[in-house]
């Protein structure tokens, strides 16, 4: 993680009208002891399993060889050599873009025969100074594109396979297909509309018009990756009374100083908040989740909860969580939203018993506070790669 930026990866793709799996294979990987993140596109050879298989194949040599720090026509070589003749048309095609972030420094993007990548830095599309590598051998004559550059704070990294470009292909709109010209235009309006739009959303968008371009009907597997190079999202949630009445103050302080979107979990820690700082808590009567107390209201905080079993519930729909989710209206899904569009979560947990949730008749699985905050947090750092910090008052 840097100290000047947080750096979000994220992307969003489309099956193949009537195809289960995608052809287009993302992975990403944060290699902790070098200090980098290397992400990797691959686009395999028609669609559906096959396609899959290709690409699964490619990326994964692609990832591996570049952490190994392997020269980019030697992996680009290697790649090509390994991957399985298609009966059918008797070649063996996949293509890749490989980016190597060094944290703190340099990002160097390699590709083969995907859509070129772009920068928005700020507002404004950057295109580094890419070199075209020829191959030699078995290989003769197929290009390699490759740059490298140092960016900069709201720099966006946007890449894709063509089922973005090519999309529209045969309308009126897009004869030739929607093209990279028109793709860039896109997210530069975008940026222009939303300055600050996540690296998540913005890969929905780009996939959305898309397949609008193709009537709503993909006609390719159709993806589109963005790294987001921003200042951190930061979140605290507090949940519990501190061990001692004493540190009630000290509590309500930690919170109102906070920089950074707020969530109060516990009725009791509302009521030390409320007290502590002069602030009137406003309940709530709509009740978005059957299972949970509704959410309630005070200034300055972003939500406040019910306790232990809203976070129980957080839990379990961090571990279900995909990139299928829909997320609904309920506390638990309130929060869970706040957690994955933060990049750095802060826990405050206060350790005073409460004696309410001792009682023998609650649900077995109904797990004491600092329980429940550890499975979030090793959720979020695992699952999520955010950055966790737990406090206990």
């Amino acid at each position: 993680m840097s100290d000047s930026f947080h750096i979000e990866v994220d992307h969003e793709k489309k099956a193949h009208e009537g195809e289960r799996i995608c052809g287009d294979v993302f992975v990403n990987k944060r290699v902790g002891e070098e200090n980098r993140i290397v992400t990797v596109l691959s686009d395999g050879l028609g669609h559906g399993v096959k396609a899959n298989i290709l690409a699964t194949l490619t990326s994964s040599m692609a990832l591996n060889f570049a952490i190994e720090h392997k020269d980019p026509v030697r992996i680009a070589e290697v790649i090509m050599n390994t991957l399985p003749v298609d009966d059918e048309r008797k070649i063996s095609y996949a293509t890749f873009t490989i980016i190597d972030i060094e944290i703190n420094g340099e990002v160097s993007i390699l590709e083969y025969d995907n859509p070129q990548a772009f920068v928005m830095r700020a507002k404004e599309i950057f295109m580094p100074e890419w070199q075209c590598i020829l191959m030699e051998g078995e290989n003769r004559g197929k290009e390699l594109r490759y740059c490298r550059f140092l960016p900069q704070k709201e720099d966006r990294i946007i890449f894709a396979s063509d089922g973005i470009t090519q999309s529209g292909l045969g309308t009126d709109n897009y004869p030739l297909g929607w093209g990279e010209e028109n793709w860039q235009k896109f997210v530069r309006t975008t940026v222009e509309h939303e300055p600050d739009v996540s690296a998540s959303k913005l890969c929905r968008r780009v996939i959305a018009k898309a397949v609008k371009n193709d009537g709503f009907i993909s006609k390719d597997d159709t993806s589109c990756g963005v790294i987001y190079f921003r200042e951190p999202r930061k979140l605290l949630i507090t949940t519990g009374p501190p061990f001692k009445k004493e540190k009630d103050r000290k509590l309500a302080e930690a919170v109102k100083n906070f920089k950074g979107k707020k969530i109060i979990s516990g009725a009791t820690t509302a009521d030390i908040i409320s007290r502590e700082l002069g602030l009137e808590i406003e309940d709530g009567f709509e009740f978005e989740d059957p299972d949970l107390p509704p959410v309630s209201y005070m200034e300055d905080m972003d939500l406040l909860t019910e306790g232990i079993l809203t976070l129980s519930k957080v839990a379990e729909l961090l571990k279900k969580y995909d990139n299928k989710t829909q997320l609904g209206k309920g506390p638990a899904d309130q929060i869970v939203k706040l957690l994955r569009e933060s990049d750095e979560v802060d826990f405050i947990i206060g350790t005073r018993i409460n004696i309410a949730h001792q009682d023998p008749n609650l649900p077995v699985e109904l797990e004491i506070r600092r329980t429940v905050v550890k499975r979030i947090a090793s959720l979020l750092e695992n699952k999520f790669l955010k950055k966790v910090n737990i406090r206990f008052i």
